[in-house]
This record gives C-alpha cells, sequence and structure tokens, in this order.
C-alpha cells in the first residue's frame, strides 16, 4: 500500500497483496495509530459502565449534563489498550504460549492396510484450552470496542 498527499487531494494505491491478509495489514497501521492517540489524546468518550473492569466502575454521573464519573479518563485508556490488545495479537503466534511437552506420535498396522496413529510412550503434548480461550475471548472483545468506539478515535 501506498500514500501520496499533495495539497488538497490524498490517494491509495492497494496492490493485490494488500488484501490476501489484509486483517493482519490493517494491523500493523493500527497498533501504532492507536498508541500515538492514546499518547496525545485531550479527551475521552463516556465508556459504558457494564464494558469497564471492576476497578474502573465509577460512580454514575449525569451523562445528559456532560458530567463524567471519577474513572472516566482511565477506562478510556483501557478501552485503547485493549484493541491494542488485540492489534498486536493478531501478528503474534500468541497460541504457542499456551502448549507445552513435545508431540511423540506413532503409526499401528491395522488389518487391510490401513493405520491408526496413537500417542507414544514419550508423548507430553498438552494444550491449555482453558487459558487459550480465555487469551481469545479478551482479543474478540478488544475489536468489538474498536467497532463500538469507532466514531471516538480522534484527538
Amino acid at each position: 500500500m501506498k500514500v501520496l498527499m499533495t495539497k488538497n487531494k490524498q490517494y491509495v494505491k492497494i496492490d493485490a497483496y494488500d488484501t490476501w491478509s489484509m486483517d493482519c495489514t490493517l494491523a500493523h497501521i493500527i497498533v501504532p495509530m492507536l498508541k500515538q492517540l492514546k499518547a496525545t489524546t485531550h479527551g475521552g468518550p463516556f465508556v459504558d459502565m457494564d464494558e469497564r473492569p471492576e476497578h474502573l466502575i465509577g460512580t454514575l454521573p449525569n451523562r445528559e449534563a456532560g458530567d463524567v464519573d471519577e474513572f472516566h479518563f482511565q477506562a478510556w485508556d483501557w478501552v485503547l489498550d485493549e484493541m491494542v490488545f488485540a492489534f498486536e495479537s493478531k501478528n503474534e503466534d500468541w497460541e504457542d504460549q499456551f502448549c507445552s511437552g513435545r508431540h511423540d506420535m506413532q503409526w499401528k498396522e491395522l488389518p487391510y492396510g490401513n493405520y491408526e496413529m496413537k500417542h507414544g510412550p514419550h508423548h507430553t503434548f498438552k494444550i491449555d484450552t482453558e487459558g487459550r480461550q480465555k487469551y481469545q475471548d479478551r482479543i474478540t472483545n478488544g475489536f468489538r470496542l474498536f467497532g463500538k468506539y469507532y466514531e471516538n478515535l480522534w484527538d
């Protein structure tokens, strides 16, 4: 992808390979933008109380009057951090951290020329499926927050 900006126009050239794994391509662009937004932001939107982690639930403000609670800006920072986490994870082999041990597979010959694959005596491979699912749920939530608060990604 190439971006060319002139005084009044912006041109973006997209090559076919840019959309091969568009989710990963966009993640490389979105992460530094989200980090810069967090570093230079001058405000933040209302983050719904039911979306915040427990330590960021404040007293309910009168939103119609423009009041904010005591964790208003920390909640927005948390949302941005969750978005960054999701997009950074997109381009990492994060699932590897939930695997341990090694594979030891053996083939057992069956009648009629068929084979069956069995675990060998040194097979110790394990997957922490609960931990992996919890991590995936956090990624999914970060993408959901990105969609929900997309129109608030400005400063």
